[in-house]
């Protein structure tokens, strides 16, 4: 596939990139700053610049046979980056006519904010994160793509294990957990499956 990443420096991100080309797949994604990017494959084009440069945004979406966001704030950061940025690459999948979207959101946003005591509490602890998160899936959901919403339980750096499990109706509770380096799998394999278009999943292990 020809494949268009946001949140590519991210730590979800990076392996998202490296597990794209590992399978073949060719790969362009928009960085703040190309510096942040290390090493070079003849299958990834990194393109410098920001949601604010609608050109730009256009070039990296142009030509995918999907579209993968990985957005998140960054440390200290109190911007709604997952709604502003989202609202970029829908306007710019519109205009360039890709229809497929896999977008990382978060277990307890939108209907599931109440889906427990601890998403209650989690949800107060990180509000204006989860707020954004609500946005931008408000975004994706009015939107006329071929969009699926992943929302993973709490993320860890460990290695890729596989044998997790994906469900429309899936509940992680308080322990869930699933590596970054499975997400990243899980929604590679998506992009090019869809085997949950226009619904949200929960994956965990």
């Amino acid at each position: 596939m020809k494949l268009a990443m946001f949140g590519a420096t991210g730590a979800t991100g990076r392996h998202l990139v490296e597990q794209a080309l590992q399978a073949g797949h060719e790969v362009r994604a928009l960085v703040r700053n190309a510096d942040a990017w290390s090493g070079a494959h003849p299958r990834l084009q990194i393109i410098a610049g920001t949601f604010a440069q609608p050109a730009i945004v256009g070039d990296v979406v142009r030509g995918a046979d999907a579209v993968i966001s990985v957005l998140g704030p960054r440390k200290g950061d109190a911007s709604a980056v997952c709604t502003g940025g989202m609202r970029s690459i829908v306007q710019a999948m519109n205009a360039a006519g890709v229809q497929r979207l896999v977008a990382l959101s978060a277990y307890g946003a939108s209907e599931t904010r109440n889906a427990s005591l601890f998403i209650r509490f989690v949800r107060k602890l990180i509000a204006a994160k989860m707020r954004d998160k609500d946005g931008m899936e408000a975004l994706v959901r009015d939107s006329a793509l071929d969009w699926t919403l992943v929302r993973p339980p709490m993320l860890t750096d460990g290695a890729r294990r596989g044998g997790y499990r994906a469900g429309t109706g899936l509940m992680p509770g308080i322990a869930g957990r699933l590596s970054r380096a499975d997400l990243a799998a899980f929604m590679l394999q998506e992009a090019g499956e869809g085997s949950y278009i226009r619904q949200a999943v929960m994956v965990s292990q």
